[in-house]
């Protein structure tokens, strides 16, 4: 276990300041393109894969009890992002819309280095800010989503996602044997209304119209409209078009790591609407120690699901026994995941074992295959 004085050392929370790591190499990527247009994904994807392999598992287990007053330089890392994530992301299409030394391939592939930027890093940011309760915190998160054109996940993640993560109600829980690309394009429809209608059932439980100025989705709709204003000022129609594409490029990486992060992992039907409680094997963990730097130790998710607002220095790890295991960290796994085939034959069956270990008395899988168990009571 972490001691509290190492937790408060400047020095333990440094490798969680990775990612400031990006945004020289957005510079470089903008200002000479052609083969550096690499550096980006080959930074966040496969440096970090290798490291993984160099450095191993961090098993610690942070002290809980540490107070939220000796977690500033963690918390540090999140909160000043958004104005760098803005300046990278607007200071690019500035630079692009007023240069020619880029091709039409190197402008898409420089916003993906981008995307990779708002969304392996500001859209996970965005998340950990957003389960906070402080309310500066919140609004960076909102203020980061805009950003990629994603407000609603904020709803989606906080009013479904945790509730019926593992059930039919839950858009993100992905189904057993479903490749990522069916499943990319079936939440990016499902989400929008599910996180409408998870809104629209807490007004009408609050006894408030949908147009009640505290439905989210009013301040949703401002800021992300600001951020296109922002684009179009910044760099025109071409400013517009190329902030879309970066926000296609974010949205894509945060649901490969939605994909990965519960496959195949679903919770047991009990009747009547019934689903048994979350429990940690419902998710797939990895406590690989530079990729959980990258991303603030994300991949301790069984954890984060037990306790939501728990600040990411403090989540504990599980062992094989209470949680299931990932071979590599998300950045590995997500890349897999992008071609089915191997997906399926890396990760069918550590699905199949989790069944056989947890539940031997279900002997049809069929309908949660289908995800046709069911609705939740209470989901709507």
């Amino acid at each position: 276990m972490s001691s509290r004085a190492e937790i408060r050392s400047p020095s333990h929370a440094l490798p969680f300041w990775l990612s400031l790591g990006t945004v020289p190499l957005a510079v470089i990527e903008a200002r000479y393109g052609g083969w550096t247009l690499i550096l980006l994904p080959t930074y966040a994807w496969w440096l970090v894969t290798f490291l993984d392999q160099i450095l191993g598992r961090n098993e610690d287990q942070p002290d809980v009890e540490t107070p939220e007053s000796e977690l500033t330089w963690y918390r540090a890392i999140t909160m000043v992002w958004f104005p760098i994530q803005a300046a990278v992301v607007y200071g690019t299409i500035w630079y692009v819309t007023r240069s020619a030394h880029l091709n039409g391939f190197e402008i898409v592939a420089l916003m993906f280095g981008v995307g990779v930027i708002s969304g392996t890093i500001g859209i996970v940011y965005a998340h950990e800010l957003m389960h906070q309760k402080n309310r500066l915190e919140r609004w960076l998160g909102d203020l980061l989503l805009a950003s990629v054109l994603y407000s609603h996940f904020r709803t989606e993640h906080l009013l479904v996602h945790h509730l019926w993560v593992g059930t039919p109600r839950d858009a993100v829980s992905a189904r057993y044997n479903e490749g990522f690309h069916r499943f990319f394009w079936r939440v990016l429809f499902e989400c929008p209304g599910s996180a409408w209608k998870a809104e629209a059932l807490m007004l009408r439980r609050a006894g408030r119209p949908l147009w009640h100025r505290s439905n989210p989705f009013w301040r949703y709709a401002a800021l992300q409209v600001l951020a296109l204003i922002a684009a179009f000022a910044v760099g025109g129609w071409m400013g517009v078009g190329l902030f879309a594409l970066q926000a296609f490029f974010a949205i894509w990486q945060l649901e490969l790591t939605n994909y990965v992060e519960h496959y195949g992992l679903t919770r047991e039907y009990r009747g009547e609407g019934r689903y048994e409680h979350v429990m940690p094997r419902h998710s797939w963990n990895a406590d690989h120690t530079a990729s959980n730097w990258l991303l603030i130790n994300l991949q301790r998710h069984s954890d984060h699901h037990y306790k939501p607002d728990r600040r990411f220095p403090l989540l504990q790890t599980y062992d094989a026994d209470e949680a299931p295991q990932l071979p590599f960290g998300y950045p590995g796994m997500t890349a897999l995941a992008m071609i089915p085939p191997l997906w399926r034959r890396r990760m069918n069956p550590r699905v199949r074992a989790w069944r056989r270990k947890y539940y031997p008395e279900i002997s049809d899988w069929t309908e949660y295959n289908r995800g046709a168990t069911p609705l939740p009571r209470g989901s709507y």
